[in-house]
This record gives structure tokens, sequence and C-alpha cells, in this order.
């Protein structure tokens, strides 16, 4: 295959790392960027790296769209017409990218996450009806290479998920730092404290992974009746005010989500 990655950014470097590991991935990669750092930084993979779209003329099995929304217009309109589109740009719609790239395109959206940079994200995909089963096979062998693959029912879902997954990485950190804090407040050292926050929400992640419990039923397994945990849940449970703060972020990341698809935001 060849496959020319647009956008060598954090995803971006990513996604080039977890296909060069992975025996599933066979090809030539070209990325473009045109940063120059970034160009270093792929050619210090072995991969080739040019700074414009102009520069690809050889004809493209898959074109990875890891840019800015705002970039992928200019950059579809230089490029020659590729088998495969796998657009990882938050807000553009399928309809929206088939109007650059052609409507008789075969476009795959998909939303990875940051633990991708470890061979651990999970990324949700839909596609539009040019996609077919060979395709989706492709779609889900490049993203597979970095952690779990979702597909949707639905073009519709995708702003749910950014808001779930896709942000979600952010919430944990934001735990793991009100959990560093508040060790620190009750006499750890700060960084024991960061240590042991880390390792904690890491292992409790990774145990509800591996479980065929669902959360609620490991939570109260590991509640002891009058015990510290019960004493601490109670406090994080009363009047469902975690609940309520954590439904309502999402809800927010939701309507951001929506808000970059709109024609006025690009």
């Amino acid at each position: 295959m060849f496959i020319v990655l647009a956008g060598f950014g954090n995803m971006g470097r990513a996604l080039a790392t977890g296909w060069l590991e992975a025996d599933s991935i066979d090809g030539t990669i070209f990325v473009i960027d045109p940063d120059a750092n970034a160009r270093s930084r792929a050619e210090a993979l072995g991969l080739n790296a040019v700074a414009s779209a102009a520069e690809i003329t050889d004809p493209i099995d898959i074109v990875v769209l890891a840019v800015k929304p705002a970039d992928i217009d200019a950059l579809l309109s230089e490029l020659p017409q590729a088998q495969l589109y796998l657009s990882i740009a938050a807000g553009r719609t399928l309809r929206e990218l088939a109007g650059r790239a052609g409507e008789n395109a075969a476009i795959v959206r998909a939303m990875p996450n940051t633990p991708a940079a470890i061979g651990l994200g999970v990324t949700g995909l839909c596609a539009n009806a040019n996609v077919g089963s060979s395709e989706r096979r492709t779609a889900v062998a490049l993203l597979s290479a970095v952690g779990s693959v979702e597909w949707l029912e639905s073009e519709t879902e995708m702003d749910a998920l950014t808001a779930v997954s896709g942000s979600g990485p952010a919430y944990v950190f934001l735990l793991i730092e009100c959990l560093t804090a508040a060790a620190i407040d009750i006499g750890l050292d700060p960084a024991l404290a960061e240590r042991l926050a880390t390792a904690t929400v890491s292992g409790a992640g990774a145990y509800a992974a591996q479980s065929d419990l669902d959360a609620a039923a490991l939570r109260h397994q590991v509640t002891s009746p009058k015990g510290t945990t019960e004493a601490a849940l109670n406090v994080l449970l009363k009047d469902d005010a975690l609940q309520d703060l954590m439904r309502r972020a999402v809800r927010a990341a939701a309507k951001r989500s929506r808000e970059l698809g709109s024609i006025d935001e690009k």
C-alpha cells in the first residue's frame, strides 16, 4: 500500500509508530507536514516526509488526515485521488469530506485517543456508503495497530464518542491531579503522592478492563461496610454530585464537537 499520512503531530506520530511495529501493515508511508521539526521526526523513523501535498504525485491507496480540521480543504485540493480516506479530524463530517474528496470517495471517519501513543488507544469509526468490506478491514488494520476499534452504528454517535473516549483521557488525568493534591493535603510527599495516584488509577483501569464485572460491581466489591472506602464514597456519591458533574462535562464536550463540525467554525 502507498499510505499518505497528512500531519505528524502527536496522533500522526502514534499512528505511524504503530504501523511500523505491526506485522499487518505492509506499505510505503509518506508524511506531509509543513513543520521541519515534524518532518525530521518522521525521517528519524525511516519515513519519507515532504512539506506540501503538491509534492505527492504518485497514485495513492490511502490518505490519513491527521491535520487540523481547517487545513483539510486545501490539502485535498492538492492531493491525487486516493482509494480510501481515513480522517481523524474532529468535527468534519463524512458529507463535508466527500464534498472535498469527491462524491464517489470511500471515506472513514475516526476518533482515536491519546493512549494510542502506547498502543492502548480506543478508536471509534464510521463510514460512508462507498466503503466496502475491504476498505473496512483496511481501516481496522490501520487503527487496531494502536489499540482497540469500535464501529459506530451511525455518524450521529461520533460527537458522543468524542466526548467520552476522545476527550476522556483528560478527565482521567484530572482525576490523577486531584487525587495527588488530596494526598499532599493529608501529609504525603508530593512526588510520592503523584506516583501513588498515577499507579492507582492505572492499576484500577487495567483491572476493570480484564474483569468480567462492570464498574459498579467492582466498586461494591472493594467497599467494605463502614470501612475507609465507604467513608470516601459517601462524600463522592452524596446527592449524585460527581455523576452530575461528569454528565455535564461530557455534554459540554459533545456540544463542542458538534460546533467544530459547523461551517462557521471552519
